[in-house]
């Protein structure tokens, strides 16, 4: 339970174990001080939950390769048994014996600690830990026996008394589920000496061929996943200093404290923990700039009242909560670029940077506090340092508070930062704080565990990005950009313009821009109308999100599926005679369709465009289209075209969404018209299966019936209305111009035509035979239902439509209609990603893209 704040004796704060009594000397050491703590009960290390996952994989990958790796596994076993007799001749005792040993005397060392220890919780988890890895290991023998094939049951065996013999040492994995839960070696001498006892049997089982590598790695695997589960199901007794060993760390940083009281922090605050809740009400009130510190590091602080009268402020860092705030800071590097900082790997470098960064802030002019020492406790780091006084945190300031002066001294100090190279990223209004004197306003800047020394110029942008965009929702974007003009270099100013999203705000200031999302387009309208050369298209930053995960999972799903349908005995007979001509004529034609899309790209364009120019954007979409789904690639780069020619982002938007609607329009009317034809000048026309018909008619009966509601007509309208109303005016304008017409049909008929006949060619070249009216439908209904799901290019998705609807609609061999779809897209989509990745160089360096 959490403990409500007293006024304690020296040590007895809480209930610290034994191993937790301070034992630095101490020059002074008062007999009471007046602590005023909250003490968390329990925590879920989010590192044991990742440790478990990382683990599952680890053991999954040890099944992969017992199972396919069958050779390597097998030679390091023999490599490592040639010493098997060697050892038996050195070892005074049998291996039998040595594991008996291990298995008896390591529970009965490590258990009987934690009960001296009085540990009788993480004894039981520990009990628990070894049992539960002994009922997985079971579990794994029973699955291998009943549904593990012969060749991973033999990977995962050892050839005892003359017969293979599945085996996964027991002993292994409850030993090792016991030591993960008992507690850290280095903390628990049973359980440093359990481990090396572990890792000598383990070697010398492996040696003597008692057990197979596969099989002594699953155990020891299968054992962490069993401890690390339960660390994190139960929860663990948390390592952080509390008590008597806080106050023996504050002595270690050369103070004797007098009064410690806890400032509640955010983490403190949502613990939906009643007696926690009840025991925060408790403590008395802090300062405006201590709660803020609390909020912006996330980490504990505390009050410290010293017996020569200062005030001062403790700031704690915990190991556990380090592990969370590292797995945040590394998600967020790999998934941006370049805006999260470095990633501390470790409670001391995380402090050891904080400390850094507030030396060389202060050392750099920047009013900070002033850092006094740094100590060490348990695993905890403390960080003492000097009070900021009466300062308010900007958070709290009404805007009628943040006059000029305020504005001016606050540039003033991220300025002398930024001329000694430092960095703060995590600019929020809870770190900028503001003291009123009489010889005006003071402004402090706290909390710079998150900076850099040495920035780069990315980083000193988002300092000013971060700032500009915490300015504006106190004082309007208006004033928050007249006062960054005011002390920056035109150049510096018109450089935020790409980094005003809300990627690059701390989370603090993302919320905020929640609640007022007008404000970042304020702000890119106040920096265009003050320096209209400013470019404030949002710069990418992002490398991949939920949708880009999402894609890629789809296609990896889609090429699986492929390469396990398709028939390599069918398909092999079926390449060895295609006829190549036929293939290049595909080629060819699949070039001549980019001619088209640019042709009807030209045709709705209201700026001029050589044709030359709109087909080399065409090409480059091709590269594009490795990273956006069917369709997204050639639509955004003929957007990015036309806003980089002047166009604004409305006729811009029209302008596509027009071409794309000509497109659809255009191939139905293809569709159409071959159809008819082909019913007129062919004695068997296409036929269409009764069921075929039946689904149709189902179809249009069910959108006709669901278009009776005024709910879903009223969805429809939404949306496709803004399309319509977007598209109308344009195509109004367009159809006054005949030839703008003509050609964007021409167009449109030229690019769907050659995909067609480069479908048909490649049936031809695999001495496939079929209608032009069946190979459109084949190709117009394949393509169209494979770039529903948005795979990047369709890969996967197209392939299989292709061949689904050629098989259903020809009758051809289902291996064939693959080997058929395969072709296609080699040829119309993978042969031409080289030419765009070119054409995409070329139009990147000449600024058309």
């Amino acid at each position: 339970m959490p403990s409500s704040p007293t006024s304690a004796p020296d040590g007895a704060v809480g209930r610290p174990s034994p191993d937790t009594t301070p034992t630095a000397a101490v020059r002074a050491v008062r007999a009471t001080v007046d602590v005023q703590d909250v003490r968390t009960p329990r925590v879920h290390h989010p590192s044991a939950l990742l440790g478990a996952g990382v683990t599952t994989l680890g053991a999954a990958l040890v099944v992969v390769l017992a199972t396919y790796a069958q050779n390597t596994t097998t030679g390091v076993a023999e490599d490592v048994q040639g010493f098997a007799d060697l050892l038996r001749n050195v070892l005074f005792v049998p291996v039998n014996v040595l594991v008996g040993f291990t298995t008896v005397v390591v529970p009965i060392a490590v258990l009987t600690e934690l009960a001296l220890r009085r540990l009788g919780r993480q004894l039981l988890q520990s009990v628990l830990a070894a049992v539960g890895a002994m009922l997985l290991v079971s579990a794994l023998y029973w699955t291998f026996h009943t549904f593990g094939s012969q060749t991973l049951v033999q990977g995962l065996s050892v050839r005892l008394r003359g017969e293979w013999t599945l085996t996964i040492p027991e002993y292994s994995a409850m030993l090792t589920a016991l030591l993960t839960v008992a507690g850290p070696r280095t903390r628990r001498r049973t359980v440093r000496w359990s481990w090396n006892l572990l890792w000598v049997t383990t070697g010398v089982v492996l040696v003597t061929a008692a057990a197979s590598l596969p099989g002594i790695a699953l155990a020891l695997l299968v054992g962490r996943i069993a401890g690390l589960g339960v660390q994190y199901l139960g929860g663990v007794d948390p390592e952080r200093a509390y008590g008597a060993t806080l106050l023996a760390g504050i002595r270690r940083a050369g103070v004797e404290p007098v009064a410690v009281v806890r400032v509640p922090d955010p983490v403190l605050e949502a613990d939906g923990d009643a007696a926690t809740a009840a025991a925060v009400a408790e403590l008395p009130p802090a300062t405006p700039a201590r709660r803020a510190l609390a909020r912006a590091s996330a980490d504990r602080l505390y009050r410290v009242t010293t017996a020569d009268g200062r005030d001062l402020d403790l700031l704690v860092y915990d190991g556990d909560r380090q592990v969370v705030g590292m797995l945040t800071r590394l998600w967020r590097s790999l998934r941006l670029r370049g805006i999260e900082g470095r990633s501390a790997l470790s409670l001391r470098q995380a402090t050891e940077r904080a400390a850094l960064l507030s030396y060389a802030a202060s050392a750099a002019g920047v009013r900070t506090p002033q850092l006094l020492s740094v100590s060490e406790a348990e695993d905890s780091m403390f960080l003492l340092q000097a009070g900021t006084a009466d300062a308010v945190p900007l958070s709290e300031l009404d805007a009628d508070d943040v006059d000029d002066d305020v504005l001016r001294a606050i540039w003033a100090q991220l300025r002398l930062a930024h001329r000694a190279g430092i960095a703060h990223r995590a600019l929020t209004s809870e770190v900028v704080l503001v003291q009123r004197t009489p010889d005006g306003p003071r402004v402090w800047i706290t909390a710079w565990d998150q900076g850099d020394v040495a920035a780069s110029e990315l980083a000193r942008r988002l300092d000013t990005t971060q700032l500009v965009a915490l300015l504006a929702l106190r004082v309007g974007a208006a004033r928050a950009l007249d006062s960054a003009t005011a002390v920056l270099p035109a150049a510096e100013t018109e450089s935020i313009g790409p980094l005003l999203q809300t990627v690059t705000l701390p989370r603090h200031t993302r919320e905020e821009m929640r609640a007022h999302k007008e404000v970042l387009a304020e702000l890119r309208s106040a920096l265009v109308a003050r320096l209209p050369e400013a470019d404030v298209q949002p710069q990418q930053l992002v490398r991949f999100g939920a949708r880009t995960i999402l894609t890629i999972l789809l296609t990896v799903v889609a090429v699986f599926v492929i390469l396990t349908t398709i028939n390599i005995r069918d398909i092999g007979p079926v390449l060895a005679e295609s006829d190549w001509r036929f293939s290049a004529l595909a080629f060819a034609l699949g070039l001549l369709t980019l001619v088209g899309a640019a042709l009807a790209f030209v045709a709705f364009s209201p700026v001029r465009l050589p044709v030359w120019r709109a087909t080399l954007v065409q090409t480059a979409a091709t590269f594009v289209a490795l990273a956006a789904p069917a369709g997204i690639g050639p639509a955004a780069l003929n957007l990015r075209m036309l806003t980089r020619r002047g166009v604004s982002g409305t006729l811009a938007g029209a302008t596509v969404a027009l071409v794309q609607v000509s497109q659809f329009i255009t191939t139905l009317v293809l569709l159409l018209a071959l159809t008819v034809t082909s019913g007129l000048h062919s004695p068997t026309p296409l036929s269409v299966p009764p069921a075929a018909l039946v689904a149709i008619a189902v179809v249009a009966a069910g959108v006709g019936i669901a278009l009776l509601f005024p709910g879903i007509r009223a969805w429809v309208q939404r949306a496709v209305g803004p399309t319509v109303r977007q598209t109308l005016p344009r195509l109004i304008e367009v159809l006054g111009q005949p030839w703008r017409l003509t050609l964007a049909v021409g167009g449109n008929v030229l690019m769907t035509m050659g995909y067609v006949l480069a479908f048909d060619a490649c049936l031809a070249a695999l001495g496939q035979d079929a209608s032009l009216v069946q190979v459109a439908l084949v190709y117009l209904t394949g393509n169209t239902a494979g770039s529903v799901i948005p795979t990047p290019g369709g890969i996967g998705t197209v392939e299989s439509a292709l061949a689904v609807s050629l098989s259903g609609i020809t009758g051809t061999n289902i291996g064939v209609a693959y080997t058929a779809a395969l072709l296609f897209r080699v040829l119309t989509f993978w042969l031409r990603i080289p030419f765009g990745w070119v054409a995409m160089r070329y139009l990147q360096r000449t600024g058309e893209l």
